[in-house]
């Protein structure tokens, strides 16, 4: 074991001795990471047709391979034989040995593997196993970070890489004797799993946030250099600009561009009584290119003529070109130049005619196609309208002077325009100058007539008020009226139950009396109830509850509210309530609430005050 152990040399800067005679899961995982599995002695597991090509033994583990990497999935995985067992041997180290399991039982079981794993579960250690140990095991799968050993006979090994995890793995299953010894504290079945830590978890989310960052950068790049160039920013107004664009609007090259500042200045509003002749004259250069344009126009008109001549013309020469191609095949399937070729050739020659005539066919009605737009565009109708069609039949001299006469027309309509403008303008200075008084008088009226109806909106208001009071008060002798009927009543059958009693006359004589000094009294002292209701205490718990809310939500508003918000707001506790309710109640506590009117004209408003500690201060 010590000549094992002297052979192997320094075992932190080798790899795992495990020996493959085939590829397997574990191969293949390790491949496409890009490890390749190597033997103490340097010696290749797997075989050249598995492996990574151009892999260099001597250069150790190669970087890993990222999973993220564009097009990395699209890779198909090197083939691998299915049902091949993968056959582990003992592996030797300076403190311990690991023993394989029995190539019979079924694999070791591991969970399903946390994304960015870094982290394993090593469970099953023996008793006396140290840390030491356990780094001198595993440092070989590569860097170890930190290793988070418990009493209870397992640990945490964190790695530097994910793919170093994968190399852990396969170590799982193997017996662990620590030395030479046969004790049972000295030995035990090691299970490596994959393990969840929060700090693996953590730095494959922040590289998963990094690739998205890099993916935004890349994305929005991409759109700026698609994106189309913006317009370049328009000057605003002012005296310097306008003389510069007046003399870019008279300047072929340089004309769409001034007129598209020229629209926006128009369009923001910079048009007024002090810039107006500016923008006229502005204007009146815009229209001046009209007839440019016209005669761009009639110009691009006549080369398009041409072209279309020209087009004709060779049409036409191809036209004739297949009119002889024709005659000449016509010619060759004649009798006496005909059975002078052999079978193959006629096929041929007739194949080739066929396709010859459907071409001039086609090509003939084009030409006639050509030949009616022609007749249809020199029809009367089209000469009528277009008059450069017409000026186009004339000779050179009458078009010249034609449009000398044009020119000279439209210089003078131009002039007649401004001469026009400035007679109105004139016209409508003086007339505000007689305007002034007029307008003044018509705003004492509107001033009088708003003051009228601002004293008739205040008579109404009262009006209003003095008709409530009235409705009020009519509601009150109703009640009244209701309460001596039932008074009346009882006292009837109480008269008609006294006159059956044994008492005799006397008792009555004397119950009518009573009964009607009780009515009297019981009617003076309805009107004082009446007059106390009025102004006086509450009749019931729901109008001392209301008092409350009422008196809470207009101490909060110091500055009043009117019936229909305070209605508002109280009809969210009791929907049965009433604004007139409310008015009433208030009307009968003069000493708590008071009316204010606030706004004038149509904006006049009726607005009620909490006023129950100014009565407080006062008493």
């Amino acid at each position: 074991m010590a000549s094992a152990a002297d052979s192997i040399g320094g075992t932190e800067q080798s790899h795992i001795s495990v020996p493959v005679a085939d590829p397997g899961a574990w191969a293949t995982a390790m491949n496409n990471l890009g490890i390749m599995p190597m033997g103490l002695t340097g010696q290749q597991l797997v075989s050249d047709s598995i492996c990574i090509q151009g892999f260099d033994p001597n250069l150790g583990i190669i970087a890993p391979i990222n999973p993220m990497m564009a097009g990395i999935s699209l890779v198909p995985p090197p083939p691998v034989q299915p049902e091949l067992p993968v056959i582990k041997e003992i592996i030797h180290c300076k403190s311990c040995t690991l023993f394989p399991q029995n190539p019979n039982l079924p694999p070791p079981s591991t969970r399903e593997r946390p994304p960015g794993c870094k982290t394993v579960f090593v469970g099953g250690l023996p008793e006396n196993a140290s840390e030491e140990i356990i780094r001198e095991v595993f440092d070989q799968c590569g860097e170890i970070i930190a290793i988070r050993k418990s009493k209870k006979n397992f640990c945490h090994i964190r790695f530097s890489e994910e793919f170093m995890v994968d190399k852990a793995l396969y170590l799982s299953g193997y017996r662990m004797r620590i030395g030479s010894s046969t004790d049972k504290k000295d030995s035990g079945r090691i299970h490596v799993d994959f393990a969840q830590a929060r700090d693996d978890l953590y730095e494959w989310e922040c590289k998963q946030r990094l690739l998205a960052r890099e993916e935004r950068h890349r994305r929005k790049i991409q759109e700026d250099r698609l994106r189309p160039p913006s317009p370049p920013p328009i000057m605003h107004y002012s005296e310097h600009e306008v003389g510069l664009l007046a003399e870019r609007l008279k300047d072929d090259n340089k004309f769409s561009e001034a007129i598209a500042v020229l629209f926006t200045w128009i369009e923001r509003g910079e048009v007024n009584r002090r810039t107006a002749n500016h923008f006229y004259s502005m204007i009146q250069s815009a229209n001046s290119h009209v007839r440019r344009l016209m005669n761009e126009k009639a110009q691009h008109e006549e080369e398009m003529e041409l072209a279309k001549e020209h087009f004709k013309n060779s049409l036409l020469a191809i036209l004739t070109q297949f009119e002889q191609i024709t005659a000449v095949f016509t010619a060759a399937t004649r009798q006496k130049a005909w059975d002078h070729f052999s079978k193959a050739q006629r096929k041929n020659i007739d194949i080739w005619r066929k396709q010859c005539e459907e071409l001039r066919n086609a090509h003939s009605e084009e030409i006639m196609g050509i030949r009616r737009e022609e007749e249809m565009e020199m029809s009367d109708e089209d000469l009528e309208e277009n008059p450069c069609k017409k000026i186009r039949m004339d000779d050179s001299a009458l078009a010249a002077q034609s449009c000398a006469l044009r020119e000279e027309n439209d210089s003078l309509r131009w002039q007649l325009d401004a001469y026009r403008n400035e007679v109105e303008l004139l016209k409508k200075e003086q007339g505000k100058a007689h305007r002034s008084e007029e307008d003044h008088t018509h705003e004492q009226q509107l001033h009088f007539l708003q003051q009228t109806m601002h004293s008739m909106q205040q008579q109404l208001l009262r009006l209003q008020e003095e008709l409530k009071s009235k409705e009020l008060e009519l509601e009150q002798a109703r009640d009244e009226q209701h309460y001596l009927e039932g008074e009346v009543f009882s006292l009837r059958e109480k008269l008609l139950n006294s006159s059956d009693s044994v008492e005799g006359t006397n008792h009555t004589a004397e119950a009518p009396e009573k009964g009607l000094n009780g009515t009297a009294v019981l009617y003076h002292h309805r009107e004082k109830n009446n007059e106390a209701v009025m102004r006086g205490p509450l009749r019931s718990e729901k109008e001392a509850l209301l008092l409350g809310v009422i008196s809470t939500f207009l101490h909060v508003h110091p500055f009043g509210a009117n019936i229909e918000y305070l209605w508002s707001y109280i009809q969210r506790l009791d929907a049965k309530i009433s604004a007139s309710e409310l008015e009433r109640l208030m009307v009968r506590l003069p000493n708590m609430f008071k009316q204010e009117f606030s706004g004038v004209g149509a904006t006049l408003e009726k607005r009620w005050k909490f006023c129950g500690f100014e009565a407080l201060n006062s008493a």
